[in-house]
This record gives C-alpha cells, structure tokens and sequence, in this order.
C-alpha cells in the first residue's frame, strides 16, 4: 500500500507525539505513523490525504480551506531546496532515517517553518523540536 500526504503534513510528522484532534484522528495518524516507521512508500497529493481523513465527515473540515492549501505551498517550497530530490504533487517520497534526520535538523533550525505560521500546533510543535524531538512516534533511527 502507499501513504498518500498533502505536503505539510510531511513537516507535521516530524513532531508528531500521539496528540490531535480527536481519539479518531489520533489513531488513523497513529496507524499512518507506524506505516511510515515501517517504511512504506509515501505519495504527495494535493488536498486533503490520509491524515486528513478522520476530519472530512466535519460540518466545516480545515483541510480545504486556503490557508492551509497555502501551508501546503510553502512545505514544498521548502522542502524543495532541502531534499536533494524535491517532493512534487503525484511524487513518491522516501522517509528513511537520513532524510527524517535531515527534516528534522532543518525545522528545528527554522529553516523550514514558513508552512506552521498560523498553525494551532505552531507552540506544540516548537518546543518538540526544541526538546531534542523526545517522545515522537515515528524516530528517525
């Protein structure tokens, strides 16, 4: 099977410690994290993914509003001049150890953060990568 990830979600999981939005959404990530940790393949799409998916049954789910389409813009605007292969919509990318490690060293040196601004994880998400990224679910070992 493929994981299908919106672009920012790829910065997203980077931090990702068990907490969400709801118990639905915190065991599909759960689910896709051990995926990921598993080493599955990992497809960029564009709009709402796998993540995403607990939430689109919402009256209002945020995955299509603009601003975080426009999140998504940024997380491949920098990731692009990160990654020696850039991630693309409808690319395959690889989250091995070393590029994890890389992502990581990269959004804790801010490098990559454009994407968070506005984001109602922004302060959780700071302190996990200021905190040596303890407690993560997917490791980059």
């Amino acid at each position: 099977m493929t994981i299908r990830l919106r672009p920012h979600h790829l910065l997203c999981l980077l931090t990702y410690v068990g907490k969400g939005y709801s118990a639905a959404f915190t065991a599909n990530y759960d689910a896709i994290a051990a995926r990921i940790g598993d080493g599955e393949d990992v497809l960029i799409v564009a709009g709402p993914d796998d993540i995403c998916a607990p939430l689109l049954g919402d009256a209002d789910p945020h995955c299509h509003r603009d601003s975080v389409v426009e999140r998504d813009r940024l997380a491949l605007r920098d990731l692009g001049e990160l990654l020696e292969e850039p991630p693309r919509i409808g690319g395959s990318v690889a989250l091995d150890a070393a590029v994890l490690k890389q992502m990581r060293e990269a959004f804790a040196a801010g490098r990559t953060r454009a994407a968070c601004a506005g984001c109602e994880w922004h302060g959780l998400c700071t302190g996990i990568s200021a905190g040596g990224y303890a407690g993560v679910v997917i490791p980059a070992d």
